[in-house]
């Protein structure tokens, strides 16, 4: 498998009931997954043994200010939004991972300024459900 690099990655949001747009001036994203561990060990056992439980994911945005950007615009804390992340692009066959018709949460939007810099926006956002991963 090749290796990407991160300048052709697309992040699109969606609201609930609206249509997907891209996220303008993205600077990076991060999507974070993790899964509870149960103990399943009984007596009689020789060694602890577990199982997989429920699942949890986070997105997070980093991009500069647009106040044009109408998926920036959608991004504030406490909007229901839908997303999808096209790491390589959205060229045929290339992956996209989705979250599309389950209403997550927009937990928090932070701007930040300096005077000798651009304005920087950070959005995190709590998924609901569990993340598709499939091919454009």
């Amino acid at each position: 498998m090749a290796t990407i690099t991160g300048s052709s990655g697309i992040v699109k949001v969606c609201t609930t009931g609206g249509s997907v747009a891209n996220v303008g001036e993205v600077r990076s994203y991060s999507l974070s997954g993790n899964a509870d561990t149960i103990e399943d060990t009984a007596m009689g056992d020789t060694a602890r043994t577990y199982k997989a439980g429920l699942k949890s994911h986070t997105l997070s945005l980093e991009c500069y200010f647009d106040s044009s950007d109408s998926a920036q615009e959608d991004l504030i804390a406490g909007a229901v939004v839908d997303f999808e992340i096209h790491p390589e692009g959205t060229g045929t066959g290339t992956p996209v991972y989705s979250n599309i018709g389950k209403g997550s949460i927009v937990d928090s939007s932070e701007f930040n300024a300096t005077f000798d810099g651009m304005v920087e926006a950070t959005f995190s956002i709590t998924v609901s459900g569990d993340v598709t991963i499939g091919t454009n």
